[in-house]
């Protein structure tokens, strides 16, 4: 930023400052003036002491109004963030509640579609189960069939055989 600007160093400048008044500047202006009234007052020592009585009063009646005041409104911005973060509070104890119940309700029904899934799988294993040991009877029949043909064949094979030599004996 400072390139922006060319200075001299045989140029005089001015530097401002801007400083926020405060109520501590106000104060101390109303005493300086205070005082100094007091000493340009054309009254009697006693009138004097008097009517800074009734000023003390007057300022201490003000700083007891505003400190009442300041204390009111404290109190009361207390008692409403109380209230807030209260409410705030409940609703969030609404929504964790609520999110509880839900969890629950979809473990109950995961328990549940797990229990009829078992159900339903251990069903269609005894069945299957079933069809297996009947197919299992089916193709030990089969192959008790097959072996019997099989025996009956080679029966017969050995008939034929052992009858055909003699066979061509009464041919001859």
């Amino acid at each position: 930023m400072r390139d922006d600007y060319e200075f001299d160093d045989d140029d005089a400048f001015v530097v401002i400052e801007r400083q926020s008044p405060g109520i501590g500047s106000f104060l101390i202006g109303a005493a300086i003036g205070a005082g100094v009234a007091l000493l340009f007052a054309p009254r009697s020592g006693i009138e004097t002491r008097r009517e800074i009585q009734r000023g003390a009063r007057r300022v201490r009646n003000a700083a007891q109004d505003a400190a009442s005041d300041a204390v009111s409104r404290v109190s009361d911005t207390f008692m409403e963030a109380r209230r807030q973060v209260e409410e705030r509070i409940d609703a969030a104890r609404h929504a964790i509640e609520l999110k509880k119940s839900q969890v629950t309700r979809a473990m109950d029904a995961g328990r549940e579609a797990a229990r009829d899934a078992r159900v339903d799988l251990e069903a269609k294993l005894a069945s299957t189960k079933a069809a297996y040991h009947a197919g299992e009877d089916v193709a030990r029949e089969a192959h008790e069939t097959s072996a019997a043909r099989a025996a009956a064949r080679r029966t017969r094979r050995a008939r034929t055989t052992a009858l055909a030599p003699d066979e061509e004996l009464d041919e001859i």
